[in-house]
């Protein structure tokens, strides 16, 4: 299995890792007929990524409005949340008519990961009553395997960020610098006291004036 997990979560960027995340949940994971990501913004607000089948939209935004259900939990609170069927569960009675009415009667919750603006929690979905009674260690591998991959998108996506950053930082420059005909240190000096001075990131300064000098 973590030879299997580890072919099929290839390294991409952070969009692509979420959705092979989901789908090798549905591939690798007994019982398991759909699956999503719930990520929980430090603002309090949830979202949806990566869902294997469009019934998921709703589902998921079901247990976002009533705050109830095992992807809610496991995003909020709790870091495994399993509800073999749903029918019955009385943790989840307003939840659970919602996932009936759209044909899923078992429901497992797993959190992939912490990080300072955000959570996540993988979401499993079963048609039949009885699915997820007992994820156990397979569960628990599939969360590292997909953890590693979620960490290695991360990293990639910060790299990209900071070339973009300073690529952008670097035009700014340039622009300054032609403009007032200064040198490379008095630009980046300007730049740096208009972003003081306005209590305005470096980088969303640059963006400004790029978007002036081009628009």
């Amino acid at each position: 299995m973590a030879q299997r997990l580890m072919t099929t979560l290839t390294p991409g960027d952070l969009d692509h890792t979420l959705s092979r995340i989901t789908a090798a949940a549905v591939e690798a994971l007994p019982e398991t007929d759909y699956a999503s990501i719930t990520i929980l913004h430090a603002d309090g607000r949830l979202e949806t990524a990566a869902p294997t089948n469009d019934v998921l939209w709703g589902v998921d935004a079901a247990q976002y409005e009533l705050r109830e259900g095992p992807c809610y939990e496991a995003a909020a609170d709790a870091v495994h949340v399993a509800s073999p069927d749903l029918a019955r569960d009385e943790r989840f009675p307003r939840y659970a008519v919602a996932a009936v009415a759209a044909g899923l009667r078992a429901q497992a919750g797993i959190r992939l990961f912490d990080a300072p603006k955000s959570r996540g929690a993988l979401n499993l979905y079963a048609e039949h009553v009885g699915a997820f009674s007992d994820l156990g260690a397979l569960g628990e591998l599939f969360r590292h395997q997909a953890a590693m991959a979620i960490d290695y998108a991360r990293e990639i996506h910060n790299l990209r960020e900071a070339v973009q950053t300073r690529t952008m930082i670097g035009t700014a420059v340039g622009i300054v610098m032609e403009r007032y005909h200064l040198t490379d240190d008095r630009a980046f000096a300007f730049l740096t006291r208009l972003s003081q001075d306005g209590n305005i990131k470096l980088r969303e300064i640059a963006r400004r004036l790029i978007a002036a000098t081009h628009g």
